[in-house]
């Protein structure tokens, strides 16, 4: 039995998509001309930072309209893994960046360079801005992993920019040149940190893990629970996108009429969709002995030999 909810797609991501890739095109070259007259690393940092941040934003809009496709006779799932596909490219662009970051601050702070703090500081407090700006409009689609990728490369920009204004003023204040180099690791750490996380969340969706935040033993719990489900075995549970799941099992019953299995089917469907926002669901229901009961390719529980 294959059961299948659609979800209807809002437009306000686009929206924001394409609002924040022009603002921070604009951002990016007042950084690269900046970074270049306060001779400044941290600025030329925030620039290849920022320009991860443009490529994601660009990824992502075009995620955005492949994740709107409906389904076809050659790809009968959509387009869903668009977006997962942009966020892993995205998270491989952040850690390729923050080596780079690594490599030119290490250089930097052997043979420090003067740095004209107050350019420095004025530059990144208007990042501040306009980085939490595009962050807040953001946040309300974050919880795709597509948007969400887009969503932390903001959140990263918006820490990073306000620790350039505080290292600008300890520059000012001191006139220790190496606190440039010394931000350019700081940001490039925060940069790997956020890339690693995205990586390992797309590469479980493309791996057709178990989704971010389930428990496959939980999920046989509850629908072993259900009245009149005896047994639950070929559990499979894994992602179409981010936030579409799918789920395919087999379920044992009584030799009870079709009209009654129907009422097991529906509690079943009802309980994948309040407790774990499964929606797609491939349901077998059997009431005589299984194949592969007793060799499930997935062991859920622990009462089988696999």
């Amino acid at each position: 039995m294959h059961v299948h909810v659609r979800h209807t797609q809002k437009s306000s991501p686009a929206r924001v998509l394409k609002i924040s890739l022009f603002v921070t095109l604009g951002y990016i070259l007042l950084l690269v001309i900046s970074g270049i007259r306060a001779h400044s690393l941290a600025l030329l940092s925030e620039a290849g930072h920022n320009l991860s941040d443009f490529l994601a934003l660009v990824l992502s809009l075009t995620a955005v309209y492949l994740q709107n496709r409906p389904p076809s006779a050659t790809k009968t799932y959509g387009y869903h893994r668009a977006g997962v596909l942009a966020a892993l490219i995205n998270a491989v662009s952040l850690v390729a960046v923050s080596f780079v970051i690594f490599y030119e601050a290490y250089r930097r702070i052997q043979n420090p360079e003067h740095v004209r703090a107050g350019l420095m500081i004025g530059v990144a407090a208007a990042g501040v801005v306009m980085n939490s700006v595009i962050a807040l409009l953001l946040y309300r689609s974050s919880r795709d992993v597509n948007i969400r990728s887009a969503f932390l490369h903001e959140i990263g920009d918006t820490l990073s920019t306000a620790a350039v204004i505080i290292g600008g003023l300890v520059i000012l204040f001191t006139g220790q040149y190496w606190i440039d180099s010394a931000l350019s690791f700081g940001i490039g750490i925060l940069i790997l940190w956020s890339g690693f996380g995205i990586v390992r969340e797309t590469l479980n969706i493309l791996l057709e893990g178990t989704p971010r935040g389930m428990k496959l033993a939980q999920i046989e719990a509850a629908i072993r629970k259900i009245k009149g489900v005896n047994d639950v075995h070929d559990l499979h549970v894994w992602s179409i996108g981010s936030e579409s799941h799918a789920l395919s099992c087999h379920i044992s019953i009584a030799d009870i009429p079709p009209s009654v299995s129907e009422r097991i089917l529906r509690d079943v469907r009802e309980c994948l969709h309040l407790q774990f926002r499964v929606d797609h669901t491939t349901i077998q229901f059997e009431h005589v002995e299984c194949e592969v009961a007793h060799g499930c390719v997935i062991p859920v529980g622990g009462g089988h030999e696999h």
